[in-house]
């Protein structure tokens, strides 16, 4: 009974619990929550984040006083209405019909009008204008532009500056073809003025253009359509540029500072904040970062506490010396997001450490920064010596290679940064090929890799290692005969072809004929193995519909003919005298090498310190930095190149002159590679002398006055002087050593004489 009691009270007892967990406790739970389960989710920015939030200046982050940006921005009309703007809602396609073109609008031909607001361009945006006018893309005919460029000068748009440009929007609305900005491209380095240097301030509406502009904040950047471009200086260069400062990949980097900075800092206004707080990590051993309030009219008056200190400390370091001597530089913010030193980091090959939150890297969509800088938080300052230090020395290596990279492929002049923003604009158009990751961030980069070559990276020379894949085991004999040869069984034309055919690794010999004559009947050519096609092309512009190039022009041997499927090709003159062991082993030595030219013929370039000029001479000497094309192997790719990427400027003084074509293909692919080609064997003389002791059009004098012309030229377009010089020659193993001729593989090379 007592049991039965107990099993009655324990059940009571749980009925109570239960009915006070799941009644009571539960729904007071219920009433109380309720008001929360509506609660916006965490991730939704736009409810949980404040505009000061995204702000990219710290004081205006902590401060929340955006009521001074904003007005600023109200009061300079500007482009509020296109904030969303994308190339399908704010870009005509339609004008893109066929090639990809720009017009660059006249200059303001009133010259008091001119004088009065300042219209003539600044030194830096005339370098804008002439490298899109010097560019394949460039139009007169505005009918057939797809983009525009003003001829006002934007790059400054700080009303302060001696640069700017008055009454803009007045002068814009005088332009027919203005539209409201759509489908132009406004290049700017500076906006806004002081004290807050607004980045939205520009004193003009530039409606739909897309803005090509430095300094740009993630907030007012819109992706897909504007273009985050570098800073640069004044004196930039307008091409070529210099080349990084890294000249060995040395393991581990080792060098005297971890961590570098020297600059100006700020004592009153935006960009003061993370600056004035550097000292607090500043070593003096490892860790170097110095800062000096020594700038502006009226810094004595400003200047606070540490800045006698701070002076002091900063004029014991010399800036290019700190520079090239740390690891990582520091680049904070400064007035702006952008400063100079971003750039200057990159080409001293110094790793950028970045401290400007919120800063929209300059061609982030196609270019992977992850590869070259560091990311620090302003916020987070302190944190930035366990940052670098936590990096190893593999990453260091791989961090400072891909700065060089970016430094001279994008950004080491003005006509590089132009031309990779048109080409980002290019590849947004519809039917327009794109390129990936791998060929933005790799060597020799977008501008040098035109996708209309081939679907598959594969096909080009530069990405076939790094891709697994090995060039093709056959070349095409490309020979070219503009002499007029006999058609004598034993000319040295019918000579070449014959040594040509005997090579195991032939597919197909095309003559380039050139000559005013005729040439010989197919009965009269030489008789070759019925698996080898012979093509004499006599007109081959108009082969496949494309009339690039004028008929009987001495470009014509670089021409992209449809006839040429394999990878490697051989370039001969009519008169060579190669054997077919020459032949042989030069492709070999090109297989190993196939983004360069290989061949014999070798000519170096000096610079002549008398005349001031670029010198060039066949005289043999311990090193060469050209090979000519009149026995050369070298990547189809290089025709496609040469007729479709280089500089209309470059085709006419090759065709006025009609010669220096060998010296223009060296000069494109050392462009392209930053390599020297390469020499094989010993051989001097590689073509056939004149009969009767005549003399050979290319022992003219002349002719070496005129290929030395074509060189300075050639070096002025360009910019600088990409001929690279190369002490290195290969020769065929056992090459002249004296054993059995029978052991060695290239017997004929031993009796060709030198």
């Amino acid at each position: 009974m007592q049991a039965k009691k107990r099993y009655i009270l324990v059940l009571l007892s749980c009925a109570f619990l239960a009915f006070w967990y799941f009644g009571i406790y539960r729904l007071k739970s219920e009433i109380i929550r309720r008001p929360y389960t509506n609660l916006p989710l965490y991730i939704d920015s736009n409810d949980q984040l404040c505009d000061r939030d995204f702000e990219s200046s710290p004081l205006l982050r902590r401060t929340g006083d955006l009521t001074k940006r904003t007005s600023n921005s109200n009061n300079n009309n500007n482009n509020n209405d296109y904030h969303n703007c994308r190339m399908e809602s704010c870009f005509d396609f339609s004008k893109c019909h066929g090639d990809f073109k720009v017009y660059v609008y006249p200059q303001v031909e009133d010259l008091e009008i001119a004088a009065i607001d300042l219209l003539t361009p600044s030194p830096s945006y005339q370098k804008v204008i002439n490298v899109i006018q010097e560019s394949r893309f460039f139009t007169s005919d505005p009918s057939q532009a797809c983009l525009f460029i003003l001829s006002l000068d934007t790059l400054d748009r700080d009303p302060l500056s001696s640069d700017y440009v008055r009454n803009l929007p007045s002068h814009l609305e005088k332009f027919s073809l203005w539209n409201n900005g759509k489908n132009h491209v406004i290049f700017n380095l500076y906006s806004g003025t002081w004290p807050d240097y607004a980045e939205e301030s520009l004193g003009f509406n530039p409606g739909m253009a897309i803005l090509a502009k430095a300094s740009m904040s993630v907030t007012s950047f819109r992706s897909r359509f504007d273009i985050s471009i570098p800073l640069f200086h004044k004196n930039h260069p307008e091409k070529g540029g210099e080349p990084g400062f890294v000249i060995a990949s040395n393991f581990p980097v080792s060098k005297n500072y971890l961590l570098g900075f020297k600059g100006k800092r700020y004592v009153h206004g935006i960009g003061s904040e993370t600056r004035n707080s550097l000292y607090h990590l500043h070593n003096e051993k490892d860790i170097v970062l110095v800062t000096t309030c020594r700038h502006g009219k009226s810094w004595k008056e400003m200047k606070d506490e540490r800045c006698d200190e701070d002076n002091a400390e900063f004029d014991r370091y010399g800036y290019e010396v700190l520079l090239q001597n740390s690891t990582f530089c520091l680049v904070p913010r400064g007035r702006r997001l952008g400063s100079f030193r971003f750039l200057e980091a990159l080409q001293a090959g110094c790793i950028p450490v970045l401290l400007s939150n919120g800063w929209a890297l300059p061609f982030a969509q196609v270019i992977d920064w992850k590869k070259a800088v560091i990311w620090a938080d302003e916020r987070l300052l302190l944190q930035v010596p366990d940052i670098v230090r936590s990096i190893g020395a593999s990453k260091v290596l791989a961090l400072r290679q891909q700065t060089q990279v970016l430094w001279e492929r994008y950004f080491s002049s003005i006509e590089k940064i132009v031309l990779t923003t048109l080409e980002i604009i290019r590849e947004r158009l519809p039917k327009e090929p794109s390129r990936d990751s791998l060929v933005w961030n790799t060597g020799p980069g977008a501008l040098l890799t035109l996708p209309h070559f081939s679907d598959t990276w594969q096909h080009y020379p530069f990405y076939q290692n790094m891709l697994g894949n090995k060039p093709g085991e056959q070349f095409t004999a490309i020979i070219y005969s503009q002499l007029g040869s006999s058609t004598m069984n034993t000319a040295p034309l019918f000579r070449l072809v014959r040594n040509v055919a005997h090579s195991q690794y032939v597919a197909r010999i095309v003559v380039i004929w050139s000559g005013e004559k005729s040439p010989p009947a197919k009965s009269r050519w030489p008789i070759l193995p019925v698996s080898l096609p012979l093509n004499v092309l006599q007109n081959p512009s108009n082969t496949n519909g494309d009339v690039l190039l004028q008929t009987h022009s001495i470009s014509q041997r670089f021409y992209p003919h449809s006839l040429i499927q394999t990878d490697s090709i051989l370039s001969l003159d009519e008169d060579c005298l190669l054997t077919t062991d020459e032949v042989d082993f030069a492709f070999q030595v090109w297989v190993s090498f196939p983004d360069r030219i290989v061949g014999y013929p070798a000519r170096s370039h000096y610079w002549d310190d008398a005349k001031g000029s670029w010198g060039y001479t066949s005289k043999w000497t311990n090193d060469y930095s050209i090979v000519l094309t009149g026995a050369a192997f070298y990547h189809r790719y290089y025709n496609f190149l040469y007729t479709h990427w280089l500089s209309p400027l470059l085709h006419k003084t090759v065709e006025q002159s009609q010669n220096c074509e060998d010296i223009l293909m060296n000069f494109l692919v050392s462009h392209v590679t930053r390599r020297p080609p390469v020499k094989v064997t010993q051989r001097k003389q590689y073509k056939e002398q004149p009969p009767g002791g005549a003399r050979s059009p290319w022992n003219d004098p002349d002719h070496f006055i005129q290929r030395q012309t074509c060189l300075n030229t050639f070096a002025a377009v360009f910019g600088y002087m990409p001929l690279l010089r190369s002490n290195m020659r290969l020769d065929p193993v056992l090459f002249k050593d004296p054993v059995s001729n029978l052991r060695k593989k290239y017997r004929q090379i031993e009796l060709v004489g030198s």
